[in-house]
């Protein structure tokens, strides 16, 4: 059974593509680019596929059964506030553009489609709030109003042979590289100052987990619904201590940020699927993985530490 992933190579639809190829799909990776020949652990084919609303790419769904969309155009390295000083382009590219591929892909006969939405839709919310499915989407971010626009836009498309279902993911970690926390592990490791901030994340083979359930569960359970997908409460000096513990390094933590402040998911919905989370022993276990592709290996600080005198 084939899938069209569009944004595929992106640091969060590799592992979308990861995990349907390890169930067994055919994968077809749309996007503006073919990926490099070693990207993927199993040959994929590729498609080309643009966020423009004024193109007809109904081709680009050619022997697909899926659509999963994953493809977001922003500023590299920002999701919120990716509109830079472009606002108007951002909305036509990653609104419009994406309610045309919504359209065009029922049109062409897709019988499921999966939207990676974010968490950003709930806007920012109180502190130590549960937000489930049912809390309002009141999005105070550009980034925000378009995906939640975007899943209003699917949803009305659902009918009898099109099923249509969104994730609400929070911040997506992982051991693919690039990395999101790239730039962070150097700054610490480089005796760097590095503020402290807190948030929900989830695992980015979890996303390709809970993707994969939303195409295989009956369809009466997933269509027209938005699951919130989040996995662990934490902040830098947690991702910092775990990174700290396997490197030996001695530069001093930032402090822990307040307790209470972040408002978790509630994503007892998408467990009802069967979907759980790896938690906080994956989150060590990806922290130590990455440790091992920095340039300073973890045996560099525990010899320079006691070298030390005391």
């Amino acid at each position: 059974m084939k899938v069209l992933v569009s944004g595929g190579t992106g640091l969060v639809g590799r592992y979308i593509v990861e995990e349907l190829l390890s169930a067994g799909y055919q994968v077809a990776v749309g996007g503006r680019n073919a990926p490099q020949l070693d990207l993927f652990s199993q040959p994929v084919t590729f498609v080309p596929l643009r966020l423009d609303p004024s193109e007809d790419q109904s081709n680009a769904f050619d022997d697909a059964y899926f659509f999963v969309h994953a493809a977001f155009a922003h500023v590299p390295g920002k999701y919120r506030g990716g509109e830079g000083d472009d606002p108007a382009s951002f909305r036509r590219f990653n609104l419009d553009g994406t309610v045309r591929l919504f359209e065009t892909a029922k049109r062409a006969g897709i019988r499921r489609c999966v939207f990676l939405s974010s968490r950003a839709v709930y806007g920012d919310r109180l502190a130590g709030e549960t937000v489930t499915e049912d809390t309002m989407p009141t999005p105070n971010t550009l980034y925000g109003e378009v995906k939640r626009d975007a899943e209003h836009a699917l949803f009305s498309l659902s009918a009898p042979g099109f099923a249509t279902a969104s994730l609400r993911a929070t911040g997506v970690y992982g051991d693919l590289c690039p990395n999101k926390w790239d730039d962070l592990f150097a700054d610490y490791l480089a005796g760097k100052p590095v503020l402290s901030r807190a948030g929900t994340e989830v695992h980015g083979r979890d996303v390709g987990r809970a993707v994969r359930l939303l195409l295989e569960t009956e369809t009466s359970r997933i269509s027209g619904e938005a699951f919130n997908l989040s996995d662990v409460v934490t902040d830098t000096h947690e991702i910092l201590e775990h990174l700290q513990r396997v490197t030996g390094c001695p530069h001093p933590l930032p402090s822990p940020a307040p307790q209470g402040i972040v408002s978790a998911m509630d994503t007892s919905k998408i467990r009802a699927l069967g979907w759980h989370g790896g938690g906080t022993a994956l989150l060590e276990e990806t922290i130590a993985r990455l440790a091992e592709t920095m340039p300073l290996r973890p045996t560099t600080f525990s010899a320079s530490a006691s070298s030390r005198p005391s």
